[in-house]
């Protein structure tokens, strides 16, 4: 499950805004007020989303970001007046003071989201293809680099376009050719 990290300057905002987080579903791994606690309980973590104010007791938010371990998002808290100045650097969220909450909530949950799907795409290798299953595309292949005078490449391109457009994987295609080929 994806974590959140509060970092705010005061502890009394930082425990209340974990607290208004939990109450709406969201896990927070802890609220802190400096940018190295909040390193400290990232390095725990294998990633997660630091909301942090502009100006934190030990560094601002360019620096924490800077410091965070790779797969962390931000999601900066801060006056109009800062976001609008062009002062943020790229990659990060902002809110602008005074918050919604369900901008809050929405803004979270978009980033656990993309969190979680850069998560499980990591997880998620192809399955590696047997031996006959290679032989069959390559087969496929050679049909239609003889029959259509296609390049090895061309003739793998048309495979993978008709195996998108008919939604099936290149071995199904492979034998869809190789049967219509035969006739």
């Amino acid at each position: 499950m994806t974590s959140v990290i509060v970092v705010l300057p005061k502890i009394d905002d930082a425990k209340n805004m974990k607290n208004l987080l939990v109450r709406n579903g969201i896990s927070v791994a802890g609220a802190c007020t400096t940018g190295a606690q909040a390193i400290a309980l990232a390095d725990n973590l294998n990633d997660g989303i630091v909301l942090c104010g502009y100006k934190l007791t030990d560094m601002i938010y360019s620096q924490l970001q800077e410091y965070l371990p790779p797969g962390f998002e931000m999601l900066l808290i801060a006056s109009q007046h800062i976001i609008s100045g062009g002062m943020i650097e790229g990659g990060i969220i902002c809110l602008s003071m005074p918050l919604k909450v369900h901008d809050l909530i929405n803004s979270i949950d978009m980033m656990i989201q993309t969190i979680e799907r850069r998560r499980s795409r990591l997880k998620t290798k192809p399955k590696e293809r047997s031996e006959e299953e290679k032989e069959l595309i390559k087969n496929a292949k050679d049909v239609l680099m003889n029959r259509n005078h296609m390049t090895e490449e061309e003739a793998h391109k048309y495979m993978q376009k008709c195996s998108m457009d008919s939604g099936t994987n290149m071995v199904e295609t492979a034998q869809m050719i190789l049967t219509m080929m035969k006739g």
